[in-house]
């Protein structure tokens, strides 16, 4: 099945997050990153969930690279999982790799069924 998959499936399937060096570690500074076209699927009906991921943070040692960022992200749109475990895991993620000064991940969430959700993670709500 891999020798069919296109370039851009192989990529998504191997895909691993990875630090990059903050070019200034000495400076408190936010990077901010949207991801608009996030999606995964309800793990109750198989649906698709649309989503906005948010990703605020002021790194210490680390940056994301935004590629494997984009590829990492990518790797959910099979997944069956909720809003709530989507955006927490990306936090988790997030955090356990770039240990940064301040993290924040918003889920925000499309409407299904007439009903919309947004789930945020902060660092400063969840003393690590």
């Amino acid at each position: 099945m891999e020798d069919k998959l296109k370039y851009g499936e192989k990529e998504i399937l191997e895909a691993k997050l990875e630090p990059w060096e903050n070019p200034y570690p000495d400076r408190n500074y936010y990077i901010d990153i949207s991801f608009p076209e996030f999606t995964c699927l309800c793990p109750r009906s198989g649906y698709p969930d649309f989503a906005t991921i948010k990703i605020k943070y002021i790194p210490d040692k680390y940056i994301v690279e935004l590629k494997s960022l984009k590829l990492y992200l990518n790797q959910y749109r099979n997944k069956y999982i909720s809003h709530e475990e989507a955006t927490n895991k990306i936090y988790e993620d997030l955090y356990n790799l770039l240990k940064p000064r301040f993290l924040e991940v918003i889920g925000d969430w499309n409407p299904r069924g007439n009903v919309k959700t947004v789930i945020k993670v902060s660092s400063e709500d969840n003393k690590e």
